[in-house]
């Protein structure tokens, strides 16, 4: 990884937009900082994308694809999008699947079943206090309000693999789930959806900020990938390394993303 001052954005202009990860690369012991959330602003003000990525849940979600400046909120791991619609009643959140509800409705029956296995047999193991907004996975506290120590995080995720779920660990849970999503897919779902184009082909116009292992597959596919400092926790876990690293941590961390990003954009306007 080269640190942030090595990154030229305004030499691969124009850049379209930013997916960023939320838990610990915009939040900072779980909540959105006002300089990172001040970078999302600014960031759309200079005419750019911005749809953070995450594994946390549509319901959690929700409040935040209402007020934060995003075109959208890309939620359970590239399974469901949230986003805010302004008509004549006021704002209200317009969602897309990229499952139909048959299959949903069969998957979240079965993800029930894998995580009271989890439970029942990896000692300390209990699932997200999120649990209850959570549609297409599921996910087990691992850093968040409980310490699971490494060797109880591997099994949980074996577990889940061994009954045909992907699985992945973000920088505080291990989420879970049936289907061919994930971070990436729903990253090319939503350009697809709102803008109607082919984020493959464009992805050299595209900058993705992470944290953790649940990012890595971003971090392979994004030339301009970012990861904020507190990524070092999770550096001999991860297969691929972002592009890039910031100083600073989690929000403080984004925000110098957006930063290097604008002083680009004004060098060459």
């Amino acid at each position: 990884m080269q640190p942030l001052s090595a990154w030229a954005p305004a030499a691969h202009l124009p850049l379209l937009g930013v997916f960023t990860d939320i838990d610990d690369t915009l939040t900072t012991d779980g909540a959105i900082t006002p300089d990172a959330l001040q970078a999302l602003g600014a960031l759309r003000a200079a005419g750019l994308h911005v749809i953070p990525i995450t594994g946390r849940p549509v319901g959690w979600s929700e409040p935040f694809a209402l007020s934060w400046p995003v075109d959208a909120i890309v939620a359970e791991n590239g399974a469901v999008a949230l986003r805010r619609v302004d008509g004549p009643a006021g704002a209200a959140l317009a969602k897309s699947y990229q499952q139909d509800e048959p299959t949903r409705t069969a998957n979240y029956a079965r993800m029930q079943q894998v995580l009271a296995q989890v439970e029942r047999e990896v000692p300390g193991a209990h699932r997200a206090t999120d649990s209850p907004g959570r549609e297409t996975d599921i996910a087990i506290d691992h850093s968040e309000f409980t310490q699971l120590p490494q060797e109880a995080i591997d099994a949980a995720v074996q577990r889940m693999r061994a009954a045909g779920m992907n699985a992945t660990v973000s920088s505080i849970h291990i989420n879970g789930w049936f289907g061919t999503h994930n971070k990436l897919e729903g990253a090319r779902w939503i350009v697809r959806t709102l803008f109607g184009r082919d984020l493959d082909a464009e992805i050299g116009q595209w900058v993705y900020v992470g944290d953790s292992t649940n990012d890595q597959l971003m971090f392979q596919h994004f030339a301009h990938s970012v990861g904020v400092a507190n990524i070092a926790r999770f550096v001999p876990q991860l297969a691929h390394l972002p592009r890039y690293v910031t100083e600073g941590e989690r929000g403080a961390g984004f925000a110098q993303v957006a930063q290097r990003i604008l002083a680009g954009v004004a060098a060459t306007a």
